[in-house]
């Protein structure tokens, strides 16, 4: 039925003659960006990750809901490359793929493995706590970052730092760095409930089909092609 409720698996294609995030702002609205979806739309947020020429999520709601999500995004975003880089229909064409994860046989702790790893099979960094454009460093973390209660904020500085007319909850965290954390919109204890300890998500991080690209590649710092089946067996 097309008005069940699931969890997807959300990818672009990757773009091949331009970015969506060319330098770290943009990577900062993009965050801002997914904070307005996630007000403005009834999907629920599992995990995502922000790489410069594709993105990823795990969304939980209807096929329609979470379609209207990816394009919000896509749209909220293209408005921004052709505002600052004269960028026309930078994203118009940029394919999307939506997936269904299923919750058994381990699916949807692969999966969400796999979208946190990107950073890592692209030799961005060693681990996904250490990559900011994501969802990373949100679960089992003992020292979670800080930041300002939207709600202090006066409604100009709110739009200022923002850019968005988006009724932010007031108990959401905004980041020193301009923009609101994951964590005040993911459903952190699900995923958290899901792999149950630390290290059993940190076995599936080391074990997902990107950390095996990394392994096994030879090549130093390109993006590696996305899997052709996510769900293959790990």
């Amino acid at each position: 039925m097309n008005d069940e409720k699931k969890i997807w698996l959300v990818s672009t294609d990757h773009l091949e003659d331009g970015l969506w995030f060319r330098e770290e702002e943009d990577f900062k609205y993009g965050m801002n960006f997914i904070a307005a979806q996630a007000v403005f739309s009834a999907v629920t947020i599992l995990a995502f990750i922000l790489m410069s020429n594709h993105v990823h999520f795990i969304l939980y709601g209807t096929r329609e809901e979470v379609l209207a999500f990816i394009n919000g995004f896509k749209t909220r975003h293209a408005r921004y490359l052709q505002h600052k880089y004269g960028v026309r229909e930078a994203l118009r064409r940029n394919g999307v793929d939506i997936r269904e994860i299923q919750e058994d046989d381990e699916a949807l702790e692969r999966a969400i493995a796999y979208v946190q790893m990107n950073c890592v099979a692209a030799n961005i960094c060693s681990h996904p706590v250490q990559y900011p454009w994501g969802t990373g460093d949100t679960f089992f973390n003992a020292a979670p970052r800080k930041g300002v209660p939207v709600g202090t904020l006066s409604v100009r500085a709110k739009r200022r730092m923002l850019h968005s007319k988006a009724a932010f909850p007031d108990n959401w965290l905004l980041a020193d760095e301009g923009y609101i954390l994951p964590s005040s919109y993911l459903n952190v204890r699900y995923v958290e409930s899901l792999f149950r300890t630390p290290q059993r998500m940190d076995y599936f991080l080391k074990t997902s089909s990107k950390a095996r690209k990394r392994i096994e590649s030879t090549d130093s710092g390109l993006p590696y092609e996305e899997a052709a089946r996510l769900l293959d067996a790990a």
